[in-house]
């Protein structure tokens, strides 16, 4: 019996080895927790179901994110711009093509990949530093390319406006409708997610990020693998980037700016790189934080008269800084390694090991 499973809980098949939820009682958490959350548009307002999907959509990008990241050991400072790809190949077949939804969410999603294995090239000479180098010039060079090249096509620096996903005859034009659009189009990536690194491919992602050179010396294609983690971590932007285009009904340039992608970036890095979990957790709370500091701005700007709006506005990107900072140096393996600490400390309990 491994340590940190309950007490009689053990194995005696393969398939109980690679089970997510192992015992009753997992499944009916699971089961309730489904409910509720898919009853949440009888019971919540429009803000709400508008911040639930928005931290969904930020959920899919961050999850490819940290499959990059946290099992392959590589960098993207783009991921807003390669969210941008999807986002604007959506506008682009659905506004100019007439393609319905259920065509440009494949379609976005693969372009997106492919795009993103461009950027991906370089990762097959350099890496660190130099490799952020490389992908934030894809921050730059796509938005570039989507404001100058064919403006008529993409709406150059203007908003282009993305009609609603149908469903049949039914329309999806309310937060509550989108809700039930996203949120099993997430569900599917976070299953997508958590199973594709228990596989060959993931072995080998984290083979190659704890050691590429030892990787390759035991058989592992440095070349393919590489390359095949930037297609994924891009497929699931491309998969937001339609998501995000479709829920906000209009799109432009300025949605997808560089701050963005540090935001992304910094999800991975407070929930815990290489872990589902960890993107779950680094989302909700980087986003609750950010909510948090807008809802409180008002109240500091009434404290304190003497700073100007603008002024105010800045203290969400100070603190989402400072929390980074903070998890960098007192827990660098995020919120997921205290989820981790919890859950062994009530198995155990009372015993203290």
């Amino acid at each position: 019996m491994a340590i940190n499973r309950p007490c009689g809980t053990y194995d005696t098949n393969y398939g109980q080895d690679m089970a997510i939820f192992r015992t009753r009682f997992q499944w009916i958490m699971l089961g309730l927790f489904l409910v509720i959350l898919f009853t949440l548009p009888l019971y919540s307002g429009s803000y709400l179901l508008y911040l639930v999907n928005n931290i969904s959509i930020t959920l899919i990008a961050v999850l490819g994110l940290s499959i990059l990241m946290g099992y392959c050991g590589l960098t993207s400072v783009g991921q807003s711009a390669f969210m941008a790809v999807g986002a604007y190949t959506t506008g682009i077949l659905a506004v100019r093509l007439g393609f319905p939804f259920w065509a440009t969410l494949p379609i976005a999603a693969v372009a997106t990949g492919l795009v993103g294995v461009l950027f991906g090239l370089p990762s097959l000479r350099i890496k660190g530093f130099y490799l952020s180098m490389a992908t934030l010039a894809a921050q730059f060079i796509i938005i570039t390319l989507i404001i100058n090249i064919r403006p008529d096509v993409t709406g150059g620096t203007q908003s282009l406006v993305i009609p609603a996903p149908r469903i049949g005859d039914f329309i999806l034009n309310t937060q509550d409708r989108m809700f039930y659009l996203i949120m099993p189009i997430t569900l599917l990536m976070i299953y997508f997610a958590k199973n594709i690194v228990r596989t060959g491919t993931g072995r080998a992602f984290i083979a190659i990020r704890d050691n590429d050179l030892a990787a390759e010396v035991m058989g592992v294609n440095i070349f393919k693998y590489k390359l095949l983690a930037f297609f994924i971590c891009n497929i699931f932007a491309g998969i937001a980037g339609c998501l995000w285009a479709y829920s906000m009904r209009a799109i432009s340039p300025d949605h997808f700016t560089l701050m963005d992608s540090i935001w992304l970036m910094g999800m991975v890095l407070v929930g815990g790189a290489g872990s589902t979990a960890g993107a779950i957790f680094g989302t909700i709370f980087i986003r609750g934080l950010d909510e948090l500091v807008k809802s409180l701005s008002p109240s500091l700007l009434t404290a304190f008269p003497q700073f100007r709006a603008e002024n105010i506005a800045g203290i969400g990107p100070i603190v989402f800084a400072i929390v980074v900072i903070v998890f960098i140096i007192f827990e660098p393996r995020g919120l997921a390694h205290r989820w981790e600490i919890f859950k062994t400390s009530y198995r155990m309990n009372p015993f203290s090991y």
